[in-house]
């Protein structure tokens, strides 16, 4: 298998209810390689959100370590952790975060900017990546005259303008119908092969997770591998 793009090595993490202590999170370990998916599914309150803001560095870890690229949040200053994800790692939620006042185009132009990319290439690269996902006609449009569909559409071209090594994924599809759904499943599909970037989703999707090469489920704070999804 090829190395791995993100890690996370005996992690923990627990938060206090009251007077009790409640585990999320009990010693995991994940690992990704480039141009792998992966799906993460369980119950509500499981963990699921809180294991990727780990992966992501948005939250720090009781035990353990998380490294993406090669390097672990712990090691980097918090300009750099910045700097750092924006470089390697893309996200989708599920509701697409679309900055209102801008178009398509700027939306998917803005982290290429923020990564030092000039204004003019970095809306090349955007162009680029919204036609690859069926927008280039809509690339004017702000997200208020766009469908659902066409927005999450949107954010998965921003997730990728950086050609980071992972794509963080938080209910991709929870807050489309189920055509749009379908669209953006087959993008995705789409997406992968082209860039062989790797994906992490969190799901309660059963067909978007069966589509990704390894299933897991969180359950008691560790990840099982699924069977017969």
């Amino acid at each position: 298998m090829n190395k791995s793009v993100l890690q996370a090595q005996a992690i923990s993490k627990s938060f206090a209810d009251g007077e009790k202590t409640v585990q999320v999170l009990n010693n995991l370990d994940f690992s990704v390689a480039k141009g792998e998916s992966v799906a993460i599914v369980g119950a509500s309150g499981s963990g699921k959100s809180t294991l990727l803001q780990l992966l992501a560095g948005l939250d720090q870890t009781d035990v353990g370590k998380v490294f993406v690229a090669g390097k672990s949040w712990q090691e980097l200053s918090s300009s750099d952790a910045a700097r750092w994800r924006n470089k390697h790692l893309g996200f989708v939620f599920q509701f697409h975060h679309l900055l209102a006042e801008f178009d398509a185009l700027e939306n998917v132009a803005l982290p290429a900017i923020m990564a030092g990319h000039r204004p003019d290439h970095a809306k090349q690269l955007a162009l680029q990546l919204l036609s690859k996902v069926g927008l280039e006609d809509r690339t004017s449009h702000r997200p208020a005259a766009l469908s659902g569909g066409e927005r999450q559409r949107v954010a998965i071209a921003r997730a990728l303008v950086n050609e980071p090594d992972c794509v963080l994924m938080d209910e991709p599809t929870g807050n489309l119908d189920q055509a749009n759904a379908d669209q953006v499943l087959a993008q995705l599909q789409s997406i992968q092969q082209t860039f062989n970037t790797a994906f992490v989703v969190v799901t309660h999707d059963t067909k978007l997770a069966a589509r990704q090469d390894r299933q897991w489920q969180l359950v008691a704070g560790q990840l099982v591998p699924m069977v017969n999804l």
